[in-house]
Order: C-alpha cells, then sequence, then structure tokens
C-alpha cells in the first residue's frame, strides 16, 4: 500500500461529480494496477453550486465551474481535475489539457413530469435554466412557459416535487450514474438534440505535466474523444457560450463522424439544423458545417449569435 497517492484529483463535490471522480479513479487503479488509496479525490465546492437562484449565464459562465480547480492546477495542489466536459468552456488555457475522455454515457435528455415533450399539458410550467433545452421546448411546444431551475439532481427533483414546475430535464447520463435511470423519459435523439459532450467525463491536467499525462492516457476512449472534440469544435466555431441555445448530436462508427446540429433563437420560434459526415478528428468540418448553420440563420437566430457574449 502506498504512503502517499501517486495521484491526486480535483473535483466538485456535487453528489455526481464525486461519483464522476470515483469512476475515473476507478479506472485509473484498474488500468495501473494500484490500490484505490493510490488515487486520493480531493473536493472543491465549485462557484457555480454556490449561486443557485439565477441561471448561469447572468453570473459568469462556465467558468463558474472550473476556476476553483483550473487554480488548484496551477498552484500543485492536485494533479488533474475531473470535470463534466458539457459544463467546460470551449476555450481553455494554454497552461492546461484534456487529457482523456472517458467511454461516453447516454447522451440524451430525460423529461421528468410527463412521458414526452407532446404529453406535456397544455400551458405546462416547464424548469430548466438551460438556453438549448428552453428553446428547444419552445420550438416544439410555444404553449408551455419556461421559469429558472438550478442546482443538483436532488434539488431539482425537489423543486419539482415542491410544485415549482409541471416537469424538468436532467441529463440521462447523470440519473444513469446516481443509479436514478429509472426516473423520467428518455427524449428520442432524432427528435430533441443534447447538448455538446453530453455524457462526457473528462480529465485535465497540466499541459508540462507529462507524468500525469502518461498516467491518464490509457484512460482515453478515442471514440468518444472524437465525438466530443468535434462538438466542441463546433461549438467554438459558433461562438457558443451559456447564452447560446445549441444542440448537436455526434456519433462515431468506423472512423467517421456523423454530426447533426440545430441552433435556435432565444424564444425557440426559428430554428435552423443541417448534418455532416467526416473523419474522426477533423475539425475543419464542424467548422464547416457551423458556417452553414449561421449563414441559414434567420433574424431571430442572428440576434443570439451575433450579438453581444
Amino acid at each position: 500500500m502506498p504512503d502517499a497517492p501517486f495521484l491526486k484529483l480535483g473535483t466538485r463535490r456535487s453528489p455526481l461529480a464525486m461519483v464522476q471522480a470515483e469512476e475515473a479513479r476507478r479506472r485509473l487503479c484498474e488500468a495501473h494496477d494500484w490500490p484505490e488509496n493510490a488515487v486520493e479525490l480531493v473536493p472543491v465546492v465549485a462557484s457555480g453550486d454556490k449561486v443557485l437562484d439565477r441561471p448561469l449565464a447572468e453570473i459568469g459562465g462556465k467558468a463558474l465551474w472550473t476556476k476553483e480547480l483550473d487554480a488548484w492546477l496551477a498552484e500543485g495542489r492536485i494533479d488533474a481535475a475531473v470535470h463534466s466536459l458539457k459544463d467546460v468552456e470551449t476555450v481553455r488555457p494554454d497552461t492546461l489539457l484534456l487529457t482523456a475522455i472517458l467511454p461516453r454515457a447516454d447522451k440524451r435528455d430525460r423529461l421528468i413530469g410527463a412521458q414526452s415533450i407532446a404529453a406535456l399539458a397544455n400551458g405546462a410550467i416547464i424548469g430548466t435554466s438551460a438556453p438549448r433545452r428552453a428553446a428547444q421546448l419552445l420550438n416544439m411546444r410555444p404553449d408551455c412557459k419556461v421559469v429558472t431551475f438550478r442546482g443538483n439532481v436532488a434539488t431539482r427533483l425537489g423543486k419539482l416535487d415542491a410544485g415549482e414546475a409541471d416537469a424538468t430535464f436532467l441529463a440521462a447520463a447523470g440519473l444513469l450514474r446516481l443509479g436514478q435511470d429509472d426516473i423520467g423519459h428518455p427524449l428520442d435523439q432524432n427528435e430533441w438534440l443534447p447538448a455538446p459532450a453530453q455524457g462526457a467525463i473528462a480529465l485535465e491536467c497540466r499541459a508540462d505535466d507529462t507524468r500525469t499525462q502518461e498516467l491518464l492516457a490509457p484512460l482515453d476512449h478515442a471514440a468518444s474523444h472524437a465525438e466530443v472534440m468535434a462538438e466542441r469544435a463546433l461549438l467554438l466555431a459558433l461562438g457558443g457560450n451559456c447564452h447560446s441555445p445549441i444542440g448537436v448530436l455526434c456519433d462515431h462508427a468506423d472512423g467517421e463522424l456523423t454530426m447533426r446540429a440545430a441552433i435556435f433563437s432565444g424564444d425557440g420560434a426559428e430554428r435552423v439544423e443541417a448534418e455532416a459526415r467526416f473523419a474522426a478528428g477533423d475539425d475543419a468540418s464542424p467548422a464547416k458545417l457551423a458556417s452553414q448553420l449561421l449563414e441559414s440563420a434567420t433574424p431571430g437566430i442572428r440576434a443570439v449569435f451575433e450579438g453581444p457574449p
């Protein structure tokens, strides 16, 4: 048994983040035949977990999920950080490197409170703080009303039980990892697009830390890595941020990626969709698809994607 951990993994302190960090630790220990105490989990309360009454876009964006872990990496307090990749800003510091993507879990959203979007009652109140979910819902069901829901899984389910909304959305992957995948109903990916990198756990370390990079390398799942990096390349080319209603689904098969993406006006009334197929690792093709979407954008969509950040 080691006297000190071989590796320190930083993670947010939320229940889901801790489960994801435990998965990363388990995979690391299996890959290197280490005992569990060879990898120490170092939790932090992220800024994004502290303010729950406003949309993320109003209080600092996705950086609120990463800034404490980024600082700890810079200070050497941890060797790597474990992230839900969909919560990580598209542009990362040059000093950091997304080294390993674990095998991606279910990419879908689950609807809690009704069997389908069509089954929602007329005028139903839906709780979500995600522009993608709000716009996609209102595009399909303009009669519904959206109210802000933030917090971890238990918090949002508690708000739903308290009657603050008739239904809400949660990522299927998160529910699966928490052992709650019997909750709600998965939404058909042909009708409802997930967030970029949804279902992916990423491990990030310092760009100059070759030791940690080598230790993390066996955990990288090539197909998942190709999918999420293509989705992040699309997001970057669109200039997407926390305000941006963007849905994208990328599937890997035989070294090729099929990507379907849609962008929306803020109120969901306007939608543009496009699809492309290209080789894994080809970042130019997601950028071309982004250009195609923006060229086809209606005035309401352009107001979102060409307006002030």
